[in-house]
């Protein structure tokens, strides 16, 4: 009787350690894939940085070559 309550309990401890790991590994890759979301975010927002850059020194010179038009030419 004592054995096959044993093997009863092991039976079950072994499908519960089962789905314990099953759920485990559900759980790392959530994570992995959470952590390669915000790797995504971040390479997006150096991107925009980037770009941003790129546009303010566009903007400068056009704004360098437009105050240079308007001042009169002394180049006669």
């Amino acid at each position: 009787v004592n054995q096959r309550k044993l093997d009863h309990e092991v039976k079950t401890l072994q499908i519960q350690a089962a789905q314990f790991a099953k759920q485990t590994g559900q759980w790392i890759s959530m994570v992995e894939n959470f952590n390669q979301a915000l790797k995504e975010i971040g390479d997006v927002e150096n991107w925009a940085r980037s770009i941003e850059m790129d546009m303010r020194t566009i903007a400068t010179a056009l704004e360098y070559v437009y105050k240079g038009q308007l001042q009169p030419s002394t180049s006669w």
